[in-house]
């Protein structure tokens, strides 16, 4: 198969160092791999990374970058990475990354390749449900050695959690752990496709905060203002609540009772923003807080109450933003509003989004530039014109 072959193509990774970031709600993992090309292979135009399928259904971001120069002078140059072609077969259904290499890997020459990716829905809540006092436990699983195509000369893995409260975790010799930190290895010679599956079982209280659904309208005016309306459906994704909630124990305790639960986040908007709300269904929420500097604006915002696992709310965040900082023009004469596409909620996982972008009257043929692949519609809203007010619009595709 081209995996046998991806594995025999000469390359082989002389050190590879795994570090997995587990104390917040996201997986964050950093990979350092010294990769050489042997005497007898061909220039390598790129280097293969393996995820397993569980891996793979739950990566949000990978990105790859190669470092050059030494010490202070040391620069890091991105290098594209993408799913390898589909037919390339691997066993178990591990998933395999291409990255690309700036120049070609010559025989006998190694270069060092830094990859970071996050996984998203990774951590499982264990138990399941818990009680307004207790604290969140969860099951991370991965490999203690990595999982590559090629043969592995030296490795180590190294695990970070939030606190020294591991209740278990799997041993693979050597293992050793200092309070919150575990380290696997180091690991000699494995072979591609080595995999050797271990589970920590640890506490994690930090915001579980998933967005189940965002809508996202930006509506540009001619009359040089930017209005960003954001509609959002959360939950707290980690152990269920159970049991009554009681609001005195809470306020009184909050640190012990309510330790799993959270009742604010942090919105990072663009400098310069003004006439800043927060609302629900109820009307105006007060708690909420407006930091701005000429470098960003912090908005920190509190649910009318905490949330606790399972438990939802849904709120909207307004903003108007000056056209200025936005709009620009290209050589050709075109104008191009450089917006940023993600959501300004820290630390949460979107599930779901939407973004609608409305463009002036007379505006034409808009074309939407995204650095990774989205569903686009374009949607045209033609005026209607009634001797009696009416409501609604009318619009056609």
């Amino acid at each position: 198969s081209q995996a046998a072959q991806a594995a025999e193509d000469g390359i082989r990774v002389l050190s590879a160092e795994k570090r997995i970031d587990l104390t917040g709600p996201i997986v964050k993992v950093f990979l350092t791999l010294k990769v050489q090309n042997t005497a007898t292979g061909a220039d390598a135009s790129h280097v293969l990374i393996a995820f397993t399928p569980a891996e793979a259904d739950h990566l949000a971001i990978v990105k790859a970058t190669r470092a050059e120069g030494k010490r202070k002078k040391k620069t890091y140059i991105p290098l594209p990475v993408s799913p390898a072609d589909p037919a390339t077969a691997a066993p178990n259904g591990a998933r395999l990354y291409s990255i690309s290499l700036p120049t070609p890997l010559k025989p006998t020459d190694t270069t060092t390749v830094e990859v970071f990716y996050v996984l998203t829905h990774s951590l499982e809540p264990f138990p399941a449900e818990i009680t307004q006092s207790e604290s969140q436990l969860v099951y991370y699983r991965d490999s203690a050695v990595l999982l590559s195509p090629y043969h592995v000369q030296e490795q180590g893995t190294y695990v970070k959690t939030p606190s020294s409260r591991v209740e278990s975790f799997t041993r693979v010799d050597p293992t050793s752990r200092s309070g919150p930190d575990v380290k696997y290895g180091a690991y000699g010679n494995q072979l591609p496709y080595a995999y050797s599956p271990i589970i920590l079982h640890y506490e994690n209280n930090h915001a579980f905060a998933v967005v189940e659904e965002l809508v996202r309208k930006v509506e540009i005016s001619h009359w040089g203002n930017v209005q960003v309306t954001e509609h959002y459906k959360l939950k707290h994704g980690g152990a269920k609540h159970k049991g009554v909630f009681s609001r005195l124990e809470y306020q009184a305790r909050q640190s012990i009772s309510g330790a799993s639960s959270f009742k604010n986040l942090l919105a990072r908007l663009p400098p310069r923003v003004h006439s800043v709300y927060y609302r629900d269904e109820i009307g105006n929420i007060s708690s909420s807080h407006l930091r701005s500097d000429s470098y960003k604006s912090e908005l920190e915002i509190e649910p009318r109450y905490p949330l606790f696992g399972g438990w939802h709310c849904t709120f909207t965040i307004g903003y108007g933003m000056p056209l200025q900082d936005f709009l620009f023009e290209s050589a050709d004469g075109r104008r191009f509003a450089n917006l940023t596409f993600g959501c300004p909620l820290l630390n949460t996982v979107v599930d779901n989004l939407t973004i609608k972008v409305v463009l002036p009257e007379g505006s034409k043929s808009p074309q939407a530039v995204v650095p990774f692949e989205t569903e686009q519609h374009l949607e045209v809203i033609i005026p209607c014109f009634h001797p009696v007010p009416q409501k609604g619009i009318c619009s056609s595709k």
